[in-house]
């Protein structure tokens, strides 16, 4: 059996990220009665786009993660591009969740950004024979 524990820790971060993010469509749908769109609700918008940002980068940094670790990429870069990643996304959905302007959601995308770059970089050197 392979193990992934980098892999398997942020999957179940993200996991909990993605029911976090739900719920609160779930209950503004609930409130507003709206179970289709945002139909003009801009506190429904924004949630709706705090999840759906989530589910836009997390699957790809999933499974470059899980890549890079399976390929013998260095552990340290594995854990750092995962601890951006997860810890990118967690900033960026509370920035877009209490409708920061842009400070949070910009230190939430530039870690997001390099948690994945991170991960495709792992898995590039696994590719390049270094693994």
């Amino acid at each position: 059996m392979v193990w992934l524990p980098i892999t398997s820790v942020l999957c179940i971060a993200s996991v909990a990220g993605l029911v976090g993010l739900s719920l609160p469509v779930a209950l503004r749908r609930t409130r507003t009665r709206i179970s289709l769109g945002e139909g003009g609700d801009a506190v429904l918008a924004g949630r709706m786009r705090a999840h759906g940002n989530f589910i836009e980068y997390m699957p790809l940094g999933l499974i470059a993660m899980g890549l890079a670790e399976l390929q013998g990429a260095p552990t340290i870069l594995v854990l750092a591009s995962a601890i951006a990643l997860g810890v990118g996304r967690l900033i960026h959905a509370i920035g877009m969740l209490t409708g920061a302007k842009v400070p949070p959601r910009a230190i939430g995308m530039v870690l997001t950004w390099l948690g994945l770059l991170g991960a495709g970089a792992g898995v590039l050197w696994a590719i390049l024979g270094h693994g």
